[in-house]
């Protein structure tokens, strides 16, 4: 049998909400699977529209029968397309969720969202919660579950000196509007080193004397070889108490990439309990899973240097699994068994 994928076009390959979707078409690539688009860094509007139609004219002439096709979602207005050349071809689609667009940024209505998805054969979803949240809504097609995705670097992390006081990172949108809960660190009194890489912090709002450090915007791959913490936040919305608003609760069913680059920087990292990533970061002993912000100060002074190096040890172990595409060519493993079968 046959295996495709389709690539999609990139404005930047190197931005960070494409690296999640490059990575896997760089792994599939590596397992013998075929580029049936046309993998291009476009600029402008007009190269980008025709070098969608030339990815999608080569598509329709390079799919075999009987074979299958793995695309990534959200692939926009080419999703239903694609799966209907594939089908006509008696092909299976095999869809890889990146991002649910009915969930966080409402532009689709649930049942418009899950009848798009129907059209796939088999789906693979984050996790255990986005499946269940899938079939609570009517779909239809079979459902696999990626667990975590996978991070590639050529980027090794430093061995970390000992400090006196335990690092906390967090990475990400910086903005009050994504994450105003950052803005209420500052009437925490930490106990540890809280340090912020991204954009959009306010400088005025950095206090070395309750230790809250704005380190800028640092390039993932150098992030990995340069990060200076222990631990790496996962946390979202308006409150340090819980995790709110559309990106809050977003939390409970998707894998946010931050985490898997946290890993790749060998931290240990600390989430919210109904984060559903939780679940994998307790039973691989990587972290904490906690309910409040202010509980950190606790778990971190009563937490001994030789826990803290069997969460690092196990991080490590992860890390190196999340480098060769561990959990994607497991779960797309699988997938194939059950066409075969």
């Amino acid at each position: 049998m046959e295996k495709y994928y389709f690539s999609k076009n990139y404005k930047d390959k190197k931005s960070a909400g494409n690296k999640a979707k490059t990575d896997i078409e760089d792994i599939l690539s590596g397992k013998g699977y075929k580029n049936i688009g046309i993998r291009s860094n476009y600029k402008g509007v007009v190269t980008g529209y025709f070098s969608t139609l030339a990815s999608l004219l080569k598509a329709c002439l390079s799919m075999h029968s009987n074979s299958a096709l793995v695309l990534q979602y959200p692939l926009k207005k080419y999703y239903t397309f694609l799966c209907r050349v594939a089908h006509l071809k008696k092909c299976k689609v095999i869809t890889v969720i990146h991002d649910l667009g009915s969930f966080r940024r409402k532009r689709l209505t649930v049942p418009q969202e899950i009848n798009r998805l129907n059209h796939s054969d088999y789906i693979i979803a984050h996790n255990d919660s986005m499946k269940a949240w899938l079939e609570a809504n009517g779909i239809e097609s079979k459902l696999f579950c990626l667990e975590i995705f996978d991070y590639l670097s050529e980027s090794k992390p430093e061995n970390n000196s000992s400090h006196e006081r335990y690092r906390v990172v967090y990475a990400g949108a910086l903005s009050p509007r994504k994450n105003f809960f950052l803005q209420q660190m500052g009437d925490i009194a930490l106990t540890y080193d809280f340090n912020l890489y991204g954009s959009g912090f306010e400088t005025q709002q950095q206090s070395p004397d309750n230790h809250i450090n704005y380190k800028g915007f640092v390039p993932s791959d150098k992030l990995i070889s340069t990060a200076d913490g222990d631990f790496g936040l996962v946390w979202d919305g308006d409150s340090t108490t819980s995790c709110n608003g559309a990106l809050g609760e977003y939390l409970q069913y998707n894998n946010p990439h931050k985490t898997s680059l946290y890993i790749r920087c060998h931290l240990p990292v600390i989430i919210w309990s109904k984060a559903a990533l939780a679940g994998f970061v307790k039973k691989n002993n990587i972290g904490f899973c906690i309910d409040s912000l202010d509980q950190i100060n606790n778990l971190l002074s009563s937490l001994s240097r030789e826990e803290y190096d069997t969460m690092r040890n196990n991080v490590v172990e992860i890390s190196n699994k999340l480098s060769t595409g561990y959990y994607i060519s497991r779960s797309l493993d699988e997938v194939l068994c059950e066409i075969e079968s």
